[in-house]
């Protein structure tokens, strides 16, 4: 044949002449194909790899090629691969010889097999040398090979070379390309900026760029922020197909959103779209995660009945882990063996790792050491999330010679030993207060190259605060903190004062974008990312908590204020630790400056800051200002106006005077939401006891008692200490009553105060009768009485023969009076 002849005989092809027959644009015959193919590869393994060179006979042999003949040579290892790109490039430059798909298929292998970059950015220039504009299609197979090796920085690169070096505009193909890389680096922000560029330069996005975007923001937690980008998709006039949708629906799941996702299901029904098993899967696996287990298995019933799904492995496992994480085991393990039995579905590696974890969870190990052994039998991997379970569960229980054995074997069995691995040993070796080898295995996770997360280092500065190597812990905080700081990082790599927070980070990174610098944008939030820990604010508690153990409040005080000034929030914990630390010193004012500042800062007080403050408020004999505390914290609890009409009416009567209705109008707001503590009402009765008014005290023990609310031994105590002073001995000895049917053992003292003040009010017979009923109940009545009336065991005879003679009613009263 004449074309492959000329190409055999390393001479560029003669252009066609004026008498040439026509070629068809609909391909050449078969015959001429397989000739064109033997010339092509014959011309590229014998030509020098260069486009001006093979130039002028590809041009003339693309008459006689069809995509798959070029597919076929760029596919042959045989030939040079310089040569295969210099073809690639060619045949993307040609709408004939195009084919998109079939040819990043077939130049993505070379590119992972020899080095991409200078391979390809070579035979680039050669196209620009040989007067040919730079096809996009090179630049989209090195960005999806570099993606596809996992060179994320080196595909972001390939991007910016595209516009800045070699002046090739991307398309909507590559952006979303490169887009997806950015949103699995976790650059986020980088990928908006850049979305953002897309539209300013006139790139229409498409739906895969909306579906690669609002997937990267929903598995950022920011659900709002796809639900905007979903809003401009449909004001784009682009139609959202059922992934767009799943996305969305997977979305407003995990932000616990289960009513708006419910209706984007009736929606997707609505408009033609039916949701798949994913969308469903998605649905009950939210349902699942809040907690409503119950409503997931109606709705699947519903689901089956009508055919729309068929419960296959996802559904289980969500279903199964559902189960699990609301406790109830057993429905869980019927629910497995449901599917084994009824079903054709076989287990995998993710739900035999549930199951794991649900046996481990009910106190099963040797049950989930069944399921792995089983799981391996089946020829399935158990891969390091797998057994990081067992070895929480084997921590947990504080088997650490089991999680060693467990570690050994892993890495026997080539599984990855990951951060994870590293830091639950590390909780489980702190918990048994064996901090120097949880320092070896921190140790080691810099050697084997796994970097420490901020619950490695909480763990490890809380076991040595608990060792009371208070040095070493300050000196990992340190280490820490520094060694690891973004912002550190920003004012390093930037100047100071440029990035102070999220919103002005967005706006650099997208100024970076805008001027073509994504490359740059994508540097310095991959270093933010790479640069490590960030003490979190409950590193801060530990610091603080172990600071107050050691009565250093005002280092735990100052160590407060440093997480304000370097931009943290302090939780409830923060202010909890440290509000309780100081009532305990008496340091009042310092404590209530923290609550106010609290309050201001918009944080919502727990019930046990409040029952301190009310506490420390009732020892400064400020009872109505405690109270008046617990009556602004009211509305914040039970999610009403602070004009409420009921809390209003309680307050009210509380102004008047009127405390125990008061207290009666709250019980019953309390007994409406379904949130009855007796903690505030019990305070209320103590303070009252301290401020010597005892009728209103007695007035509200009578109450919890009619509303059934149990009184706590220290109020019975204190009521009871009181009112033998005021010489109330019936409603002392009601109370005493009271906490010998809870069963209640009161201190020394109380029993004695009673019974004496009984013998000295000539009620012997009550006296004897309640001191027998004390007996009974488990009262200790030899520690009633002094040494000299016990004999020789330490017992006394002598006082329970008086109890049990009805006659000896003087002698029990001068027994008691000299002995009590």
């Amino acid at each position: 044949m004449r074309c492959a002849a000329a190409a055999r005989s390393l001479l560029p092809l003669p252009l066609p002449t004026a008498g040439a027959a026509p070629i068809h644009t609909s391909g050449p015959p078969l015959a001429a194909e397989l000739d064109a193919g033997d010339a092509l590869h014959a011309l590229l393994s014998t030509l020098p790899p260069s486009l001006p060179a093979l130039l002028p006979s590809l041009s003339l042999l693309s008459r006689c090629l069809t995509p798959h003949s070029v597919a076929d040579a760029l596919l042959c290892a045989a030939l040079p691969p310089a040569s295969r790109l210099r073809l690639f490039l060619f045949s993307a430059l040609s709408p004939r010889l195009r084919s998109p798909l079939l040819h990043s298929r077939a130049v993505v292998p070379i590119l992972l097999a020899t080095d991409a970059d200078a391979a390809m950015y070579d035979a680039v220039a050669d196209a620009q040398a040989a007067g040919l504009r730079p096809p996009a299609a090179a630049f989209e197979a090195l960005v999806f090979a570099h993606a596809s090796a996992g060179r994320h920085h080196e595909a972001v690169e390939a991007f910016s070379r595209m516009e800045g070096e070699f002046g090739c505009r991307p398309t909507a193909f590559v952006y979303n390309a490169v887009l997806r890389v950015l949103v699995e680096s976790g650059v986020v922000p980088v990928a908006l900026a850049l979305y953002n560029r897309m539209v300013t330069t006139g790139c229409p996005p498409n739906r895969a760029t909306y579906n690669v975007l609002m997937d990267g923001l929903c598995k950022r937690g920011t659900a709002a922020d796809a639900l905007k980008l979903f809003d401009e998709m449909l004001e784009r006039g682009i139609v959202p197909d059922v992934k767009t949708h799943t996305v969305l629906l997977s979305s407003m799941c995990n932000a616990g959103q289960l009513k708006a996702a419910e209706n984007l299901l009736q929606s997707m029904k609505d408009q033609g779209c039916p949701p798949d098993e994913v969308a469903y899967n998605a649905f009950l696996s939210g349902l699942c995660k809040a907690g409503r287990v119950d409503e997931a298995i109606q709705r699947l019933e519903v689901l089956r009945g009508t055919g729309d799904f068929v419960l296959g492995l996802k559904a289980y496992s969500c279903l199964i882990d559902g189960l699990f994480h609301a406790g109830r085991y057993d429905e869980g393990f019927q629910r497995y063996r449901e599917m084994l039995e009824q079903t054709e579905v076989s287990p995998d590696v993710v739900l035999y790792t549930v199951m794991i974890r649900g046996c481990a969870e009910a106190g099963r190990i040797e049950d989930a050491f069944v399921f792995l052994d089983e799981m391996k039998e089946k020829g399935f991997t158990p891969d390091t999330f797998c057994y990081n379970t067992l070895l929480k569960a084997l921590c947990d229980v504080g088997d650490l010679d089991g999680a060693r054995s467990l570690m050994s074997e892993m890495a026997q069995n080539n599984v990855v030993l990951d951060t994870a691995t590293h830091t639950i040993m590390i909780c489980g070796l702190c918990k048994k207060r064996l901090v120097d080898e949880a320092l070896q295995v921190f140790d080691e996770m810099g050697k084997v190259g796994c970097p420490p997360t901020v619950m490695t280092y909480n763990a490890l500065i809380n076991g040595l605060y608990r060792a009371r190597k208070l040095e070493e812990a300050r000196m990992l905080f340190y280490k820490m903190e520094m060694g690891n700081n973004p912002s550190l990082f920003l004012r390093l790599t930037l100047g100071a004062n440029q990035v102070r927070d999220s919103e002005s980070l967005q706006k650099l990174v997208d100024s970076m974008c805008q001027s073509g610098q994504v490359l740059k944008a994508y540097k310095l939030l991959r270093g933010i990312i790479d640069s490590g820990v960030v003490p979190d604010v409950v590193t801060y508690n530990t610091l603080i908590n172990g600071l107050c153990k050691v009565r250093n409040l005002d280092g735990a005080l100052k160590l407060f204020k440093d997480i304000q000034l370097k931009g943290f929030t302090p939780d409830e914990i923060t202010y909890g630790t440290l509000i309780d630390r100081l009532l305990r010193t008496r340091r009042e004012n310092d404590a209530m400056m923290l609550f106010q500042d609290m309050l201001q800062s918009g944080g919502t007080p727990s019930l046990s800051i409040y029952n301190s403050m009310m506490r420390s408020l009732c020892r400064k004999n400020k009872l109505s200002q405690a109270i008046n505390l617990w009556f602004d914290h009211l509305p914040k609890k039970y999610n009403l106006s602070a004009e409420d009409e009921v809390i209003a009416s309680a307050r009210k009567k509380f102004d008047d005077g009127s405390l125990d209705e008061a207290v009666r109008e709250l019980i019953k707001i309390d007994q409406e939401h379904g949130s009855v503590n007796s903690s505030p009402y019990t305070i209320w009765l103590i303070g009252l006891c301290q401020a010597r008014r005892i009728d209103d005290a007695l007035k509200i023990f009578r109450i919890l008692e009619e509303f059934g609310i149990d009184v706590t031994p220290a109020c019975c105590s204190h009521l009871t200490k009181y009112l033998c002073w005021e010489r109330n001995l019936n409603a002392a000895v009601d109370v005493m009553l009271y906490t010998l049917s809870k069963r209640f053992i009161m201190s020394q003292p109380v029993g004695n105060r009673l019974l004496r003040s009984l013998c000295i009010c000539h009620r012997r017979k009550d006296a004897q009768a309640l001191a027998w009923r004390m007996h009974l109940v488990g009262y200790d009545m030899d520690a009633y009485l002094r040494e000299s009336t016990k004999d020789e065991d330490g017992t006394s005879e002598e006082f329970l023969s008086i109890l049990n003679e009805e006659s000896s009613s003087c002698q029990i009263v001068l027994f008691l009076l000299q002995n009590g």
